[in-house]
C-alpha cells in the first residue's frame, strides 16, 4: 500500500483550468485555497495511482477531514473540484467568524455543501456556451443528464432545464442552493422511509427536483447524523447567512463581493 503525502494546491497540477480561468468567482475561490494552507492527500507513490472509484469512497466517507481538503487519485486537480473545496472552506471560515470558534452543526454542513453543489450547476451553465469540450462538461453533463433520467425527467425536459441554466447561471446557483439546503434539513428529522418519502414529494415541482440524488444527499443526512453537534450559535447565523442569499438579486454576486474579494 502506497501512503498518502500531503500537497499544497500550489504543488498540484490543476486540470481544465483554461476552461474557467476567465471567471472571476473562480479565481478568487482559488486564491483562498492558496492563502489557506489547505493541504490534498495524493499517493506517495506515483506510479499508485488511486483510482476515481476508491477516492470518492474515501472522500464521501471522510467528509470533514479536518487534516486535509480531499484525497486525490494522483498529483493532478480538476478546477471544479479547487472551486468546491474553497467554497467549503469559505464558508466553514464565515460560520466561525460570526458564531465563534468550535461552532459546527448540521445546518453549517448543509450549507456550505449546498453552495459548493450548486457552483458546479453554475459552471455548467457558465461553460456550456463557451467551453462545451472542457473536461467538465464532456464528464460531468452526462452525469447529470443520467440523474435526471432515473427521475423521470424526459431528454427534451432535460434539454430545455440546461438550456435555461446556461441562460440564467446565477439565478440557476440560488434556485439550486435553496432547494438543497431545504431538502438536507427536511429529511435529517425524518424518523423513517414514509416520512423522508414525504419530505421529498414536498419538493415536488420544483424545477431542479429531479437533479436532486445527483448530490448525494444520503451521505449529507448520515454525515450529518453521524458527527454533527448540536451548535445553536452557528444554527443561527446559518439562518441569517441563508436569509440574506435568498432576499438578494444576485446570490453568487453578494457571496463574492462579501466573503471572496477580502
Amino acid at each position: 500500500m502506497s501512503p498518502l503525502h500531503s500537497r499544497t494546491l500550489d504543488q498540484l497540477t490543476i486540470d481544465d483550468e483554461a476552461a474557467v480561468s476567465g471567471i472571476e468567482a473562480y479565481r478568487l475561490l482559488k486564491r483562498a485555497v492558496q492563502r489557506s494552507g489547505l493541504r490534498f492527500l495524493v499517493p506517495g507513490d506515483a506510479a499508485a495511482a488511486i483510482s476515481w472509484d476508491r477516492a470518492l469512497f474515501l472522500n464521501l466517507t471522510f467528509w470533514n477531514d479536518t487534516e486535509s481538503a480531499d484525497v486525490l487519485c494522483d498529483e493532478h486537480i480538476p478546477a471544479d473540484v479547487v472551486a468546491h473545496v474553497a467554497w467549503h472552506h469559505v464558508v466553514s471560515r464565515e460560520i466561525a467568524r460570526a458564531a465563534g470558534p468550535g461552532a459546527g452543526g448540521a445546518a453549517g454542513l448543509f450549507f456550505a455543501e449546498s453552495i459548493a453543489s450548486a457552483f458546479d450547476l453554475y459552471l455548467v451553465g457558465r461553460l456550456l456556451s463557451v467551453a462545451p469540450d472542457s473536461d467538465f462538461i464532456t464528464t460531468q453533463l452526462p452525469i447529470i443528464a443520467d440523474a435526471a433520467d432515473l427521475a423521470g425527467l424526459p431528454e427534451v425536459g432535460f434539454a430545455a432545464l440546461i438550456e435555461d441554466v446556461a441562460r440564467r447561471p446565477e439565478q440557476s446557483f440560488e434556485d439550486l442552493r435553496a432547494l438543497l439546503l431545504d431538502a438536507a434539513s427536511a429529511l435529517l428529522p425524518c424518523h423513517g422511509p414514509t416520512e423522508a418519502l414525504a419530505a421529498l414529494e414536498g419538493f415536488a415541482g420544483h424545477r431542479f427536483e429531479p437533479l436532486l440524488h445527483h448530490f448525494q444527499l444520503s451521505n449529507w443526512i448520515l454525515y450529518a447524523r453521524a458527527y454533527a453537534v448540536a451548535s445553536p450559535a452557528s444554527d443561527e447565523v446559518v439562518r441569517q447567512m441563508d436569509r440574506a442569499l435568498r432576499q438578494n438579486p444576485d446570490a453568487l454576486a453578494w457571496l463574492v463581493d462579501h466573503w471572496l474579494t477580502n
